[in-house]
């Protein structure tokens, strides 16, 4: 079976682009191939900053003949069906089409539709110029004397070459030559633009990944990672240190060189005053360098790893002197950042009135920013406000918020207050990703309370579904009230998520209130704190998602989960002890029964079947009827004492001793009986088995 080498050479791709683009095309390729009716038994995606490769193996070599019988109108229709017909089957003349006979329907005209397969080659060139044209970059351009063409090739930087060669293992590949704006796909490739910018021939994958290698370029990003990963470590353990390491950095970098040479910079040491996170950000940011610490604790120390794309002949040490040199200038703006926002404010006068209205000292810094934020008006959003509103907003929902956490009223306020005062300091205006952390470094260093300080940075999280969740209770109640006012605010001006575009990040506030709610174990009524039961079907939305991941079963949240349910960490409870009875030998048995008498029920009330308001004594007729009877009264009385005691295991318990009065039930009593008073007084029987389970769950959502 032959092979198929591709591959698009252009100027610099951006490393952010790059893994997207070579998923794309494999997927628009081996669609677009499967499309015209190949097969392939295999296809992988290669990148570097300046190519895209597509190696597929085991394509078939021609796509196979298809033969189609389109079913046209009976021989006496009209001639503008006729001529439909021919149109849609590209028949020149009714003659060409056969008439075959049915008995109900009799002659009608049949067309035979036969098209030969087409060689493996012949559909590449067909397929590619339009996936190349129409390639989905974010962004793209034009260049050269073409780009004044309309409708020439627009794509992320300058398309170079194009490299496409077919053919089976043992055989002598061919050049599949289509043609894009001038370029034609040959079997013609470049190495590194400065150690090997010669050209190159190749046959097939193997070969052209080792030619790339002599020619100083690694084709593999995994490899490229893991060259850059394994190098780092050995530099800095060479020189006693250790690797911060950075998977979204290593990422980045390895998109920006084709052949990885691992270096170390440094930096005076006077730097290492400023927070380890602000160091961090600002190489990482400039210079896309990683950062080193003693191989004992976790401050940073001044050396740090630098990436080339050139194996330079003094060992690196121009390149090293070019990136320190950067690295010196941007760290001395960040102390400068750092210094100046424990500094005082030139326009304190005008701060007075802010101060006033959030009890801020004007003689701390940190109280200085929030001031500022709230007399500038800056806005949060032009219907919610500004954040000074939005932090007044917040305050009174914290407060109250308080009350359910149990943390200390005193800080909560506090920390609200100063929650949002980083966002006007330069070092956050510098790493907006810093906001939270810095506003807990500047409370630390202005003396503020503990939990205060932590609540500051907490009061964002969790940001994802891997981040940590605040523990503090202080933190927990800012972080819950933080959300809760961006949910209920964006629902009250209907800015709702809508498909997958989400602005806000509304379903990640979401998240993080149900993972605060359960992991914290806090109990917060939704309902009356939003006062939206739209925004609580909202929560309930998120909470499943949540509890799926966790391997919660869908039937059984659907079960327990009721449209006016506000209280989460309940119905996550009334699921863990649904999931554990379900299971159990007496909780399968029971939601047989259960489901029996729920489904007969409710087949009779759709047919309007009267049903007595309450069970009557005496018209109990047969022992298997009254014993139940006792049984449902007994159990449900049991359950709804553990269910208020929110022991829902202990609830589940006591309805497991239904099952053996339900099985005999159904045994020994024929519910709809001739005397309709006997039928009716069963039938309320059967209600209250749906009332008694009903009190954990609905067991007539449960699948099985």
């Amino acid at each position: 079976m032959p092979d198929l080498l591709l591959e698009l050479r252009s100027e610099e791709i951006p490393a952010r682009m790059q893994r997207k683009a070579a998923g794309d095309l494999k997927k628009l390729v081996t669609d677009a191939l499967v499309e015209a009716g190949l097969s392939y038994e295999g296809a992988r995606e290669y990148w570097t900053p300046r190519r895209l490769t597509l190696d597929i193996r085991g394509l078939t070599a021609r796509s196979a003949d298809v033969r189609e019988e389109r079913k046209g109108p009976r021989t006496d229709a009209n001639e503008k069906a006729i001529e439909g017909f021919l149109r849609g089957a590209g028949l020149s003349s009714i003659s060409e089409a056969q008439v075959q006979s049915d008995p109900k329907k009799g002659d009608f005209y049949v067309a035979i539709i036969s098209k030969p397969g087409r060689a493996a080659e012949e559909i590449v060139a067909a397929v590619m110029p339009d996936i190349t044209r129409n390639f989905p970059w974010p962004k793209s351009m034009r260049w050269g004397k073409a780009s004044v063409k309309p409708g020439s090739l627009r794509w992320v930087r300058p398309l170079q070459s194009i490299v496409c060669t077919f053919g089976t293992e043992h055989e002598e590949t061919v050049v599949i030559p289509f043609e894009i704006d001038g370029i034609v796909a040959s079997n013609v490739t470049y190495g590194h633009r400065f150690h090997a910018p010669d050209a190159i021939t190749v046959k097939r994958f193997e070969d052209y990944v080792t030619s790339l290698e002599k020619a100083y370029v690694v084709l593999d990003a995994e490899r490229r990672k893991d060259i850059i990963l394994h190098d780092a470590r050995d530099v800095a353990f060479a020189n006693g240190l250790e690797l911060v390491e950075d998977e979204g950095l290593l990422e980045e970098v390895s998109g920006l060189v084709e052949w990885p040479q691992v270096l170390m910079g440094s930096f005076e040491a006077d730097y290492l005053t400023i927070p380890s996170e602000i160091i961090r950000l600002t190489i990482k940011t400039n210079q896309k360098c990683f950062v080193t610490r003693p191989q004992v604790g976790e401050t940073l120390s001044n050396r740090f790893i630098l990436i080339s794309n050139i194996q330079a002949t003094d060992g690196g040490e121009e390149i090293i002197h070019g990136n320190g040199k950067v690295v010196r200038a941007r760290l001395s703006d960040a102390l400068h950042f750092w210094k100046r926002d424990q500094g005082d404010l030139p326009d304190l006068e005008t701060l007075e009135a802010s101060a006033k209205k959030f009890g801020l000292d004007l003689k701390k810094p940190l109280d200085q920013r929030m001031a500022k934020l709230d007399a500038l008006n800056v806005t949060f959003h032009a219907k919610l406000g500004s954040q000074g509103e939005r932090v007044a907003r917040i305050r009174t929902l914290a407060a109250d918020l308080a009350k359910i956490t149990g943390a200390d009223a005193a800080l909560v306020d506090r920390a609200v207050v100063l929650a949002k005062a980083d966002l006007r300091t330069e070092a956050v205006g510098e790493f907006p990703e810093l906001q939270g952390l810095m506003g807990r470094k500047y409370a630390v260093l202005q003396g503020e309370n503990a939990s205060v300080a932590a609540a500051i940075e907490d009061h964002y999280k969790p940001q994802g579904p891997s981040d940590r969740v605040p523990e503090d209770k202080a933190a927990i109640t800012v972080a819950l009230a933080d959300k809760l006012d961006t949910l209920a605010g964006f629902w009250r001006i209907d800015e709702k998520p809508t498909g997958s575009k989400d602005p806000y990040a509304l379903r990640r506030a979401a998240l993080g209130v149900v993972r605060i709610l359960l992991e914290r174990g806090v109990r917060v009524p939704l309902l009356a704190i939003t006062k939206d039961a739209d925004l609580l079907a909202f929560f309930h939305d998120r909470l499943k998602v949540y509890l799926r991941d966790l391997g919660a079963r869908h039937d059984l949240i659907d079960a327990v989960l009721t449209p006016e349910a506000d209280d989460l960490l309940m119905v996550a409870r009334r699921v863990e002890a649904l999931t554990a009875f379900i299971t159990s030998e007496d909780g399968k048995n029971l939601l047989a029964g259960t489901k029996r008498a729920t489904q007969l029920l409710a087949a009779e009330e759709k047919k309007g079947t009267v049903v007595a308001d309450g069970v009557s004594d005496a018209l109990l007729k047969l022992d298997a009827e009254k014993h139940l009877f006792a049984a449902v009264k007994a159990a449900s009385a049991e359950a709804s004492d553990a269910v208020a005691k929110e022991d829902f295991r202990s609830a589940m318990a006591a309805l497991s001793k239904l099952r053996a009065p339900v099985d005999r039930f159904f045994e020994d009593v024929l519910v709809n009986d001739e005397d309709t008073a006997i039928r009716a007084n069963r039938l309320a029987l059967l209600r209250l088995i749906r009332e008694a389970t009903g009190t954990v769950a609905d067991f007539s959502k449960i699948a099985g």
